[in-house]
């Protein structure tokens, strides 16, 4: 069976069948031939096999037009295409010319009666016609590429016909403390309450979990990315050189937090376990895929039965979504989780990436969340209303990512999202509306409070303005329930409304036929054999203008090359003569602000320059190191890079 025939019967809604025709061997050419009696066999259920036999006669009637319409945009076909259309330009459209090749040029002219049937009220195709349309063509083509000369063209073409069904997505990062109610608010954003599970403190991990649409099964879905066994060997050596320094002082954060991950992975065994012996393929059997290399899929009806299926891929907690205990909690060899959500369109080319606040320990991960970071076109800072400014948490979180946001990273906006703002204390308030007035006015005060603290980061604003900046106080309760604000005052609608434009700002119809239409052009192009007399002409004065638009480039660039020359050569000597002064905090810390500092150091050494504690500021030597560097650029940088 090939992913063909898999990939069709999800489209199709027929997933649970995928083994059923793996068994009999169907590849793509054989599911064009089944006949009755054969699907009858297969699918003997009464209402999956009408659905199938239905889809399958599209399918065909597709393929049938598709191959028709593909010979006019063979790259063998073109030159007599051409010939023809201009004879055409020359004489007008013949409207009595029956021939099969008539036809064909005629069909691209005019609408067939099929064609019509797929058009809207106002007479133009719908998006959804044109994409398929479009799609078949250029998978024809692509078919007829593999028979064609194995040429550097060909080999780039097949690439770019590849690549259109890259989905360009938007990333949106959300950061926050465990508690501060990130899942609460994803949830009621996407209109899925029992999708992301809330979290707890205990419940808190470096999983990374993606949360987009799945626009092409009415089924939810989760995709589980682990990191490779080698990874983990890897990281099991380093966690027991932890264990083996810290056996007098259990009182050590990196010593609790590698109990913890070895507890729940492994249970109380591993206490009595060399850790070579932890890497003994039993201790897997329930994640085979984790063995295999491979990604582990969930599939559910509804977003509650999926949220208690991939809970323990996610968290540690004694029991799972379902209320079983359970022995073995799967997050510490786990990458990230990607959650899908049938035909949700706020999320169609939008992903929401629930982040941890800082790296991981992990090289794979680390890599990851920076990857997730940079590329995040918005930032959303989660924390609870009544200590918005107070808690140091997100601040910190904001600073550390600024770096990879800023300069070189794709973001452009910051959202801070103040959660609860229903959560009242200590207020004399007895009606819904002095209630609701009391909400409000201190809504207005926490964003000014926030925008003032914000204004205080003076190296994030190196990277992003006041006006890069908005604030938002939710309540996702209250949006639910309505008990004291109406909707649009718990501003979840405005974080929905946000998430809309980013989608309304992508045309996956648009993205594709631009593509399809480049490469079909680059085909016709490449197909005239008249003009091999004025070729060698015109790439001679091509070759002229190149040169001498390289020379103004080259100019430009000498000169911004030598700005930042400058700039690097004083950042160096300031290094030089300020690092002990800058080392000074981390490596000379005031007794009472560290009792284990030696053990601190000792990990910062190991691990290349960096310690990344579970709660606090991040220490990372090379960064302070360099800071020097980067300051000395930075202005330079922002303005040539704009």
């Amino acid at each position: 069976m090939d992913d063909f025939v898999c990939k069709k019967l999800t489209e199709w809604g027929l997933s649970d069948w995928i083994e059923r025709f793996k068994d009999e061997g169907i590849d793509k050419e054989s599911l064009e031939c089944l006949e009755d009696q054969e699907i009858d066999h297969l699918i003997p259920k009464v209402g999956p096999r009408s659905k199938f036999k239905k889809r399958l006669k599209l399918f065909k009637e597709e393929q049938n037009t598709a191959h028709q319409e593909a010979e006019i945009v063979s790259p063998t076909h073109f030159q007599q295409q051409q010939e023809e259309a201009a004879d055409s330009d020359q004489a007008g459209p013949s409207t009595s010319d029956t021939s099969v090749k008539g036809k064909r040029k005629l069909d691209f002219q005019r609408e067939t009666p099929a064609k019509r049937r797929q058009c809207d009220t106002k007479g133009s195709y719908s998006e959804e016609f044109i994409l398929s349309d479009v799609k078949n063509i250029m998978r024809c083509v692509y078919e007829r590429l593999n028979f064609e000369e194995n040429t550097k063209l060909n080999a780039f073409l097949k690439t770019k016909i590849c690549d259109l069904d890259t989905d360009k997505r938007e990333l949106v990062g959300v950061f926050g403390k465990t508690g501060a109610g990130k899942s609460s608010l994803i949830n009621a954003i996407i209109g899925e309450s029992n999708l992301l599970p809330s979290g707890s403190i205990k419940a808190c991990t470096s999983v990374m979990i993606k949360v987009e649409a799945n626009m092409h099964n009415p089924k939810y879905e989760a995709e589980i990315e682990f990191i490779t066994k080698e990874e983990w060997k890897d990281e099991l050596w380093s966690v027991c050189n932890i264990l083996e320094n810290n056996q007098e002082n259990g009182e050590d954060e990196d010593y609790r937090d590698t109990v913890e991950k070895l507890s729940a992975l492994y249970g109380e065994e591993w206490r009595n376990i060399s850790h070579e012996n932890l890497m003994d393929n039993k201790y897997f059997r329930e994640i085979p895929e984790f063995l295999q290399n491979k990604r582990k899929i969930l599939t559910c009806e509804s977003a509650r039965e999926l949220s208690a299926k991939f809970i323990k891929y996610t968290r540690s907690d004694s029991r799972d979504g379902e209320g079983k205990e359970v022995k073995r909690w799967y997050w510490p060899v786990v990458k990230c989780v990607t959650v899908r959500v049938p035909n949700n369109h706020l999320l169609q080319h939008v992903t929401l990436v629930d982040l941890p606040g800082c790296g991981d320990r992990n090289k794979s991960r680390d890599r990851m969340w920076k990857e997730f970071v940079g590329n995040c076109s918005t930032v959303w800072i989660v924390t609870e209303m009544n200590r918005a400014v107070a808690e140091k948490e997100p601040w910190e979180i904001l600073e550390n990512a600024c770096s990879l946001m800023g300069n070189g990273g794709q973001c452009q906006q910051i959202h801070f999202i103040c959660t609860k703002s229903d959560h009242l204390e200590n207020w004399d308030a007895n009606s819904k509306d002095a209630i609701r007035t009391l909400i409000l006015k201190r809504n207005m005060t926490a964003k000014k409070e926030v925008q003032k603290e914000f204004s205080k980061l003076n190296n994030v604003k190196k990277h992003f303005s006041d006006d890069c900046l908005k604030v938002f106080t939710v309540s996702s309760k209250e949006f639910l329930k309505k008990k004291n604000l109406q909707r649009d005052e718990t501003e979840i609608t405005e974080l929905q409304e946000f998430l809309q434009n980013l989608n309304d700002c992508h045309s996956e119809t648009f993205n594709y036929v631009s593509g399809a239409f480049g490469i079909l052009s680059l085909i016709q192009g490449s197909s005239y054999k008249d003009m091999a007399g004025s070729k060698a002409d015109v790439c001679s004065i091509l070759g002229e203008k190149l040169r001498n638009e390289l020379h103004h480039i080259r100019k430009s660039m000498d000169e911004t090359y030598e700005a930042f020359e400058k700039c690097l050569n004083e950042g160096v000597e300031k290094s030089k003569s300020s690092c002990e002064v800058t080392l000074q905090h981390i490596l000379y810390p005031k007794k009472s602000a560290n009792p284990g500092f030696h053990g601190v150091l000792k990990c910062v050494v190991e691990n290349g320059g960096i310690h990344k504690p579970k709660k606090g500021k991040q220490i990372n030597l090379n960064l302070t190191l360099s800071s020097w560097l980067i300051n000395s650029i930075d202005e330079k940088f922002k303005k040539t890079f704009p």
